[in-house]
């Protein structure tokens, strides 16, 4: 696993790199399996009214979605990690494992979040009994997690299906325990409480050297559905609260979201919000801090 670099025959060659996809099981032969693909239609950052949600969205190649199974809720049944693939739709890897074939579910393989070290050949287990060990892959309830394991793909109601840690090279470490809850250090630095009852997954989640890849042109970036993004300075003021002004200009107040709301990567998240009840340490302030 790491990223690949080109001889700079272009420009666009020059300062791009790709991942090498060792991590894959057979990059060029394997295929999605059919019965766990989903269609994901494109509508350019627009809604159901056409009106523009999500600014310099749009175009990009055509993709189809991995039906990923989040919850890992067969428990006891031990499953085959068949290969490890690509998945367009996300910066992780994913896994397609294989259960023995049963009439209580419609599908005998499902797709999981592949953990750093997963290959084809292993076996996974989820559950609470003693037969699932704290291994990458294995998904279990917290109250069962040792102290100071790295865990991926963390529920934050119990049953709804992992929600933190999902994007490549992420991970949690459980912290400590307390009666009713446990205590997670987030990448972010964040500490924060969710119930032992919540699953989760073991190990780290696959693809870290995902950070380190150079696009290399823009044209890449179109490929993935994201257009020129422009400055508000350069807009209307009717489009922007930065727009306007006689020739060049500064904005005339400090950096704004079209809607108004401070930018510049302060932490605009509202400390009154009822998840922050569970936040023991915050992540470290950035230049702005909304306390509204």
């Amino acid at each position: 696993m790491g990223v690949k670099q080109y001889k700079p025959t272009s420009a666009g060659r020059r300062a791009g790199m790709v991942s090498d996809f060792a991590d894959c099981t057979h990059p060029r032969e394997n295929k999605p399996e059919k019965n766990l693909l989903a269609p994901k239609p494109k509508k350019g950052g627009r809604n159901n009214q056409g009106i523009t949600t999500s600014r310099f969205r749009g175009g990009g190649h055509k993709q189809r979605y991995r039906v990923i199974d989040f919850k890992r809720r067969r428990d006891g049944v031990e499953a085959t990690v068949v290969q490890v693939e690509y998945d367009p739709n996300r910066s992780a890897r994913i896994a397609l494992v294989e259960y023995p074939r049963d009439d209580t579910h419609e599908f005998s393989r499902a797709y999981i979040l592949a953990p750093d070290g997963l290959k084809a050949g292993d076996k996974v287990i989820s559950g609470e009994t003693d037969a699932v060990e704290p291994k990458p892959g294995n998904c279990m309830p917290l109250w069962k997690v040792p102290l100071g394991m790295s865990v991926h793909n963390v529920e934050l109601t119990p049953g709804k299906g992992g929600q933190i840690c999902r994007s490549a090279g992420c991970g949690a470490t459980l912290m400590a325990r307390d009666k009713d809850s446990a205590q997670l250090t987030m990448p972010s630095g964040e500490v924060r409480k969710v119930s032992v009852k919540c699953r989760a997954t073991i190990g780290t989640v696959s693809n870290a050297e995902h950070m380190n890849i150079s696009i290399g042109k823009a044209g890449r970036m179109r490929w993935k559905g994201r257009k020129p993004h422009n400055r508000g300075t350069s807009m209307n003021p009717t489009d922007h609260p930065l727009g306007g002004g006689e020739g060049r200009s500064k904005g005339g107040r400090n950096p704004v979201s079209p809607t108004g709301i401070p930018a510049k990567g302060g932490k605009t998240r509202k400390t009154r919000k009822p998840g922050g009840k569970a936040v023991v340490r915050r992540r470290p302030a950035g230049p702005f801090q909304n306390t509204a």
